[in-house]
């Protein structure tokens, strides 16, 4: 059996064809895309990260119909994307809003008597939320009065673009996106709708969440899937239904994750459904990955003010941390440079400082070790609950393609680190879910 795999990402567009030999349950990948999704929309806020639902979902037809013309005999068609982020559609099924992504921070401004929206919502309701939640979103238009008056339902961009695909005119949510929202009972599959509506939501705007009813509807004749979270496709394609693996993934942000049979509570780790009834058990950074590129920036800039000439500043890096990683005298660096799911305010720092470790090498190994010890930081609350990892398995590229974070990873987490099998994981691992649904 063959599929598409779509991931839809926050900077690019990854797809995968997958085939599955359905007797011995081999699989390898046939082909892969990656597109970027230059659909971020400029505005003079800088909290406010958004982006265009439609040219995201003009560029995935595109792309995936030169794919069908290669491989025609394909069967499934699965989706998965960034996840937490919102958009709102209208009763026909068309957006009347942008993407409001996982990296908008309106949630964050203290609009509220000197207040955030997420502070006010702790205090109300005891709930740890973080903006960029898509509910958190919602609440703040609520609000500032900022719905739009066409919208009829909101959805994730994963859903949205099933919608396209098919021709739904109304979400259906895999439970896995529609925790990612926020206000939502994983244990049950469910909104927290008695405390969205003392808050002022009014609930027919809340999106179907699926119950065993996995196929959106039909494009150009395939199946569509409905839309996994992003996380819990690349756990998917990279650690499939293993309970005992922990998976290291850093790309633009950065997550430790492992999977549970069955439901548990961990104070700063978020149980996220997953799939056949599991669970994935996950922290999150919020920098993640960005950290290295804000590095990465900062020698760019200073590069150019030397030379005249602004130059992509990754390769001399590496080169200059393999001379400095086994160092005993090493910063301690905390990459929380935007904050934590936590405390958004907190900031990173920099110690251990002396006259003779202060070298751009040992700054870059320094901001290595704190993005790993971050999530191994993570790593020990699941571990306080689930036992050791047997196994540590890492994706994204930001491992993949950095082989002294991987080194530094080895030494921390005191395990091998072995790689996913496909460097488009969430794309990988959304094709081969798909071919576990029946139309």
């Amino acid at each position: 059996m063959k599929a598409i795999g779509i991931d839809i990402g926050t900077t690019t567009i990854s797809m995968a064809v997958v085939e599955k030999d359905m007797d011995t349950g081999s699989k390898k990948l046939l082909d892969s895309r990656t597109i970027l999704n230059e659909s971020h929309i400029k505005t003079e806020r800088e909290w406010e990260f958004l982006q265009e639902p439609e040219r995201i979902t003009g560029k995935i037809q595109e792309a995936l119909n030169e794919l069908l013309t290669v491989y025609p005999d394909t069967e499934r068609i699965g989706l998965t994307g960034q996840m937490h982020g919102i958009l709102y559609v209208n009763k026909e099924g068309k957006a009347v809003s942008p993407l409001y992504t996982w990296q908008d921070k309106r949630g964050d401004i203290p609009e509220f008597e000197g207040k955030s929206l997420v502070e006010v919502l702790k205090e109300k309701t005891g709930l740890s939320l973080a903006s960029g939640y898509g509910l958190v979103t919602h609440l703040f238009h609520i609000k500032k009065n900022q719905v739009p008056l066409q919208a009829a339902s909101l959805c994730t961009i994963g859903d949205y673009v099933g919608m396209g695909l098919t021709g739904r005119t109304t979400p259906l949510l895999h439970v896995s996106s529609g925790a990612s929202l926020g206000f939502f009972l994983a244990e049950k599959g469910e909104f927290q709708k008695e405390i969205l509506e003392k808050l002022g939501a009014d609930l027919s705007i809340l999106p179907q969440i699926a119950r065993g009813e996995d196929i959106l509807g039909k494009y150009r004749g395939i199946p569509v899937t409905v839309a996994l979270g992003d996380n819990q496709a690349s756990f998917y394609g990279a650690v499939g239904m293993e309970e005992k693996n922990l998976l290291l993934n850093m790309g633009t942000g950065g997550q430790v994750s492992m999977m549970s049979s069955q439901y548990r509570e961990i104070p700063g780790i978020e149980t996220r459904p997953y799939v056949k009834g599991s669970y994935i058990l996950v922290g999150a950074s919020l920098c993640g990955g960005r950290a290295y590129g804000i590095l990465e920036k900062f020698f760019r800039s200073y590069g150019a003010a030397l030379t005249g000439k602004e130059e992509e500043q990754y390769g001399l890096m590496e080169k200059l941390a393999w001379e400095t990683v086994g160092s005993q005298e090493k910063f301690r660096v905390d990459t929380s440079f935007m904050g934590t799911r936590e405390n958004p305010g907190v900031r990173g720092s920099i110690r251990n400082i002396s006259q003779d470790n202060f070298t751009p090498g040992h700054l870059i190994c320094g901001v290595l070790e704190g993005m790993a010890r971050e999530l191994y930081n993570m790593y020990g609350k699941i571990r306080s609950q689930t036992g050791e990892a047997d196994k540590v398995t890492a994706s994204g590229n930001g491992i993949r393609k950095n082989k002294v974070l991987q080194h530094i990873c080895r030494e921390i987490f005191q395990r091998e680190i072995e790689l996913a099998p496909c460097k488009e994981e969430a794309a990988w691992g959304a094709a081969l879910w798909s071919m576990e649904n029946k139309p």
